[in-house]
């Protein structure tokens, strides 16, 4: 049959849901064949009525198009089989996100039984049998997705459970982080305090000495403008020689600070030789507060008006191992 022809010829069309639009043409094709078998006299009158129907197939209205074949069904009782055959189709169309394999095959199978003479017999047993091949792949299918869909939940709660360790662990190092340093505290203060602080401009570096014995060594920032020594107010430089920390300030805008015994008799000189004010407010000190997070990214460059800056856990252990007099040799 020629029906029968084009089922086996788009076989893969109901086995493959995404050929949605191959789907399509087949259906059209399958009923526009359906309508040549059946436009002899003796269905002259249902032709109008099916027509009607196809087109709104044709336009995706499956629910309006399956109420018009009922109507046909109930005006036109002897083409009941044809009618039902076109209806399996529509049911089980793969566009139609209301298709009912099970009303489909009612369709089919009520061919099969009511109507044994039926031309649509021999291409109901083949719909039904791809039918049922659907719904066991469709089934097959939907079991698929259930199960990755739950396997989706079960590593999201995983990356939950590690990413919960994850900040576990942070913690855990930042309290380890904290009780190290404040176990170095404790060894640096058992060392004694700090007779001197050499500060070495070219090599960024902060050393704390006791008895000409090194205590521990810091990284530090300089003046905007930090080669040679300072001269004047505002120049943005370090000065260069010897001092001693003259004073300390807990409240400092930079977290707390130790004051350096700028300007000395030589910086005096030099400035009234030049006619310029020398200067002073020279501190080793913190980082500006509320800007504590950037830590010993400070260093990456030179941004002090002239001051020495370490971070402010560093300048916390300073303050307390060097006390008021601590000499301060600060080299090019």
């Amino acid at each position: 049959m020629v029906i029968r022809d084009i089922v086996v010829k788009h076989e893969g069309v109901f086995m493959d849901k995404k050929q949605t639009k191959t789907n399509k043409y087949f259906f059209l094709a399958v009923i526009t064949v359906t309508l040549i078998l059946t436009c002899g006299c003796s269905h002259f009158l249902v032709k109008s009525n099916v027509k009607e129907a196809n087109e709104l197939l044709s336009q995706g209205s499956y629910k309006a198009s399956l109420n018009k074949y009922e109507q046909i069904m109930e005006k036109y009782p002897n083409a009941g089989d044809r009618v039902l055959f076109d209806m399996g189709f529509i049911y089980a169309h793969p566009n139609n996100e209301q298709r009912d394999y099970r009303k489909s095959l009612e369709c089919f199978q009520k061919i099969l039984q009511d109507y044994p003479e039926s031309r649509y017999r021999q291409d109901s047993e083949m719909m039904i049998f791809y039918i049922n091949n659907i719904s066991v792949k469709d089934k097959r299918i939907a079991a698929q997705n259930k199960q990755i869909v739950e396997q989706q939940t079960q590593l999201e709660a995983l990356d939950r459970k590690i990413k919960s360790r994850d900040d576990e662990i942070i913690a855990l190092q930042k309290k380890i982080d904290v009780f190290e340093r404040e176990m170095e505290s404790k060894i640096l203060l058992q060392t004694g305090p700090a007779d001197k602080i050499l500060i070495e401009k070219n090599e960024r570096r902060l050393t704390l000495f006791s008895k000409n014995k090194v205590i521990k060594a810091y990284k530090i920032a300089l003046g905007g403008n930090p080669d040679g020594p300072k001269e004047r107010q505002g120049d943005m430089k370090t000065p260069e020689g010897t001092y001693f920390i003259d004073s300390r300030n807990k409240n400092s805008q930079y977290h707390l600070s130790l004051h350096i015994s700028y300007p000395n008799e030589k910086d005096k000189k030099r400035a009234r030789e030049l006619g310029v004010s020398p200067g002073g407010d020279i501190m080793i000190h913190g980082i500006k507060n509320g800007m504590s997070w950037v830590g010993d990214a400070h260093t990456d460059s030179d941004w002090t008006k002239g001051c020495i800056a370490v971070t402010d856990e560093e300048i916390e252990e300073i303050e307390k191992l060097v006390p008021n007099g601590t000499v301060v040799e600060i080299r090019p």
